[in-house]
């Protein structure tokens, strides 16, 4: 049984979720998103203002697409209602970040400076230049464009340099001894 698909999908107001075919849509201030769904195994309600999902068959694979298609379905109601917010530090002498224009540019110690453009329905913000703020309203992408920023430069773990999650701690190694 699933712990997480038990639980209703609340819709705060200002937001509207369709089943559609084979895909739940949500329409709401920041946009509209979409999931797709398996309507052989799993069924998608909305009641009012809650969005309930229950697996059709007592099945493997209805059973796990339970709890998935209600996770994707809260991420897209809360994308379209609130957002997302990944936050990323940069910590090294000279390491800056900047957005100049529709492009976020990188000086992590190459000897160039790393262009990345701004995707559609992305902002990207830099209140400090060692402090990159992404937001948007799809989980999946602001997650991808973070992990594609991080990749430019993780941090290592000798003396922490790099970019990483504002949440994330850096495993430290001591470094050679006489």
């Amino acid at each position: 049984m699933s712990r997480v698909g038990k639980n209703p999908v609340e819709v705060p107001s200002g937001v509207t979720v369709e089943v559609l075919a084979d895909q739940i849509k949500a329409k709401g201030k920041l946009g509209e998103l979409s999931v797709p769904y398996l309507p052989t195994e799993v069924e998608v309600k909305v009641d009012g203002n809650k969005v309930s999902v229950t697996p059709l068959r007592d099945s493997k694979k209805a059973r796990s697409l339970w709890g998935t298609t209600r996770a994707l379905v809260n991420n897209v109601v809360k994308g379209v209602s609130e957002g997302f917010t990944v936050d990323l530090e940069i910590n090294g002498v000279g390491y800056r970040a900047a957005v100049e224009g529709k492009e976020l540019v990188l000086n992590v110690g190459y000897s160039h400076p790393v262009k990345y453009p701004i995707p559609a329905g992305v902002t990207m913000k830099c209140e400090r230049p060692t402090a990159i703020s992404i937001s948007g309203a799809d989980k999946q992408v602001i997650g991808q464009i973070a992990s594609e920023v991080r990749g430019y430069r993780p941090p290592e773990p000798f003396k922490g340099k790099g970019i990483k999650y504002a949440t994330e701690t850096v495993l430290r190694k001591e470094g050679k001894k006489k």
